[in-house]
C-alpha cells in the first residue's frame, strides 16, 4: 500500500472504534515520527508527514472534537489529504516552539518571512520549501506552518540512495541554523516512495 495514497473514510475508525486502540496506535505513530522529527536550532521543529502521521492526526481531531458524522469526517479527511506528500514532493509541518514566558507576538514577529528561508538539502540538491499561504501577515507568522518541498526526479533518486546526506537549513536573517539529518530520516522518507 502506497504511503502517498489519499486517505479515505474506509481508513478512519472514528471516535468509538479509535478510543480502545488509541494508546497502541499513538505509540506506533510516535515511533514512526521519531526519525521524521527534526529540531532546527532552539525554536523550530519540523515533522515530515506521510499517510500514517496524517491518519493519526485525523483520528485525534475526530476524537477531540467528537466528530462522528460522515460529512464531518469527510471534511477532516479533505483537510489532511491536502497535506499528503505526493510523487513530486515531501510535506511537513513546521512548529515554532516558544518558551512559556516568551511574548509570542514579538517572537513570531521576528520570524516574518520564514516562508522564504527553509531549505532541505538532499545531497547537492537544494529544495526550497513552499509554505501554505495564509498563515502569515506583514507583522507575524503562525506558530504552525504547513510546507512542501518539491522533489524533482534527480532528488528523489538521491533520497532513495542509502548514505545520501540530508540537511535542513533555515537561512532567515533572524534565525540561521543548519542541521544534518540522520540516515534513519533519509530511510524513513525514502520508504514513503516505495
Amino acid at each position: 500500500m502506497s504511503l502517498l495514497r489519499p486517505i479515505t473514510p474506509a481508513d478512519i475508525k472514528g471516535p468509538a472504534l479509535y478510543g480502545p486502540i488509541r494508546d497502541d496506535f499513538r505509540r506506533r505513530i510516535m515511533e514512526l515520527k521519531a526519525p521524521r522529527r527534526v529540531l532546527v536550532g532552539d525554536r523550530v521543529s519540523l515533522v515530515f508527514e506521510n499517510r500514517h502521521t496524517l491518519t493519526f492526526q485525523i483520528e485525534e481531531m475526530l476524537r477531540a472534537e467528537n466528530i462522528t458524522s460522515p460529512a464531518g469526517i469527510a471534511e477532516e479527511i479533505a483537510v489532511y489529504n491536502a497535506l499528503m506528500p505526493d510523487d513530486d514532493s515531501l510535506s511537513a509541518t513546521l512548529f515554532v516552539e516558544l518558551p512559556r514566558d516568551a511574548d509570542a507576538r514579538a517572537e513570531l514577529g521576528k520570524l516574518v518571512g520564514l516562508d522564504e528561508h527553509v531549505v532541505l538539502w538532499i545531497g547537492d540538491h537544494a529544495l526550497r520549501a513552499a509554505f501554505e499561504p495564509g498563515r502569515a501577515t506583514a507583522d507575524r507568522i503562525s506558530a504552525v506552518q504547513y510546507l512542501r518541498f518539491p522533489l524533482p526526479p534527480v532528488a528523489r533518486v538521491a533520497l532513495a540512495t542509502a548514505g545520501t546526506p540530508l540537511a535542513l537549513e533555515i537561512d532567515h536573517p533572524a534565525y540561521r541554523h543548519r542541521v544534518a539529518l540522520a540516515e534513519a530520516t533519509r530511510a524513513s522518507l525514502a520508504h514513503d516512495f516505495e
